[in-house]
């Protein structure tokens, strides 16, 4: 199928199966914004569980004490709940 001719989900689904990519990624290589790029990847994940694939989600870590137990794995947050460091990287989204 031509690339023109795939949704902008079908492409995002067909990168997660390349690599694992944050949000931010995503919404700069589609040029979406974050919000819409999450909700693609949501929609993607449900669109999957018919299927042997799945998305699978590396949670936020803290990059300064390794903390990773956050609340909300979708979301970015703002600070570190264990040492306070702003140093929090993103969560990335793959297809497996």
């Amino acid at each position: 199928m031509r690339e023109a001719s795939r949704t902008t989900r079908q492409r995002i689904a067909d990168r997660l199966r390349e690599q694992a990519l944050p949000v931010s990624a995503i919404a700069r290589e589609f040029d979406i914004r974050s919000g819409e790029a999450l909700s693609h990847v949501e929609h993607i994940s449900q669109s999957l569980e018919s299927t042997d694939e799945q998305v699978l989600v590396a949670p936020p870590t803290c990059e300064d004490c390794g903390f990773e137990d956050f609340d909300d794995l979708t979301n970015l947050p703002s600070r570190c709940p264990e040492c306070k460091s702003e140093s929090v990287s993103e969560p990335t989204y793959r297809i497996d």
